[in-house]
């Protein structure tokens, strides 16, 4: 069993992602009612509190930068096995949002602990389908724009998901030059979280990087 904090307090930012991440490699070896039973004082005296503690300190940072009101959002524990042949009951990684809510869609900032990886980035997921054709159109009508932007996010280090579909939809030549981006129906990137330093500016400067990304989805939402 891992110990929850004696206090019950919450532990630091700077404590986080060493209590969290044993926390997530054990919850999957063993992903059960009766293990998230036995530790779950661990989430909800520790993990969760600081969790929401991360989501408020961040929040007004991001704010600031980014020049628009955002929401905080921490993900619950509990899997939804109703549509899915994996019946494990519980999400073996913590994931926060923080999103902004200008558009027809939100945009969301993302960090996540997993069991081997801690993560940065965002993006908009499954865009829905008047906002999907403004994405094509914006990939399309303004492709130099949109492949300089997305090279910056690469070059930081960022991943795209792959794209959902196998050939570019209809109506855009096969051999466009953003081929790959015209076949995406959800726009995430993410990279490590990396840096060294407090854990709070090591996520700004992550977010920071994902910002232009981050705006052109806002101009999409927005159009």
């Amino acid at each position: 069993m891992i110990p929850a904090n004696d206090s019950g307090a919450a532990m630091t930012f700077e404590t986080f992602i060493e209590t969290a991440q044993p926390f997530y490699q054990a919850l999957a070896a063993n992903n059960s009612k009766d293990w998230w039973e036995a530790n779950r004082a661990t989430y909800d005296k520790a993990i969760k509190p600081t969790a929401l503690a991360l989501l408020d300190e961040i929040a007004p940072r991001l704010s600031d930068l980014l020049g628009d009101p955002v929401t905080t959002k921490l993900f619950r524990p509990h899997r939804d096995t109703r549509f899915s042949k994996d019946k494990t009951p519980y999400k073996t990684h913590l994931h926060v949002l923080w999103q902004v809510n200008e558009g027809r869609q939100p945009v969301a900032y993302f960090f996540g602990i997993e069991p081997d990886q801690v993560r940065i980035g965002g993006g908009m997921m499954a865009m829905e389908k008047d906002v999907l054709d403004d994405w094509r159109k914006f990939v399309d009508l303004d492709a130099p724009r949109v492949a300089r932007i997305m090279d910056g996010v690469k070059t930081a280090g960022f991943a795209l998901r792959d794209p959902e579909l196998v050939r570019v939809p209809r109506g855009f030549a096969p051999d466009h030059p953003n081929a790959d981006l015209l076949r995406l129906k959800s726009v995430i990137a993410t990279r490590p979280l990396g840096g060294t330093g407090p854990l709070c500016d090591r996520i700004m400067d992550g977010l920071k990087e994902f910002k232009p990304l981050g705006d052109l989805l806002l101009s999409v939402a927005c159009a």
